[in-house]
């Protein structure tokens, strides 16, 4: 009686399959640079929407007192910013898995300050007391 050597298969957590890559593909220089552009271009829609939506949240809360109105304005900046990721996402960047987070922390930090500051901005030269002249004693 002959016996017959086993017939390796292929096994997923041997590490000497060769059929899997063991790194990302490396991309071209051309597709470097289009990735940085289209992120900067996200980059800046970010900006541009957190500028206009911290100036359109100063009129579209005016009715809204106190506490509510600064809640609905952060609610507010939280949608648009689920907006720009949204068109950030149909840019198709073409990200490997390992930077897939940038679509979400491109200007992140950037776009909350702006927001913030034209919202303030905005609501104090809306809201700005005028200065009554026969009041002040030369």
């Amino acid at each position: 009686m002959t016996k017959h050597p086993k017939k390796k298969t292929p096994d997923s957590n041997d590490p000497t399959n060769s059929d899997i890559p063991d790194t990302e593909p490396v991309d071209t220089e051309d597709e470097l640079s289009r990735r940085k552009r289209l992120l900067d271009r996200l980059f800046w829609i970010r900006i541009g929407l957190a500028a206009i939506g911290g100036t359109i949240a100063t009129f579209l809360f005016e009715s809204i007192e106190g506490e509510e109105r600064r809640w609905a304005s952060i609610i507010f900046m939280i949608m648009v910013f689920v907006i720009s990721a949204v068109i950030g996402k149909g840019m198709k960047i073409g990200l490997p898995p390992s930077d897939r987070k940038k679509l979400v922390t491109t200007g992140i930090g950037t776009y909350v300050f702006v927001y913030l500051f034209m919202w303030i901005l905005s609501y104090t030269l809306v809201h700005h007391p005028s200065v009554d002249l026969t009041a002040i004693n030369l």
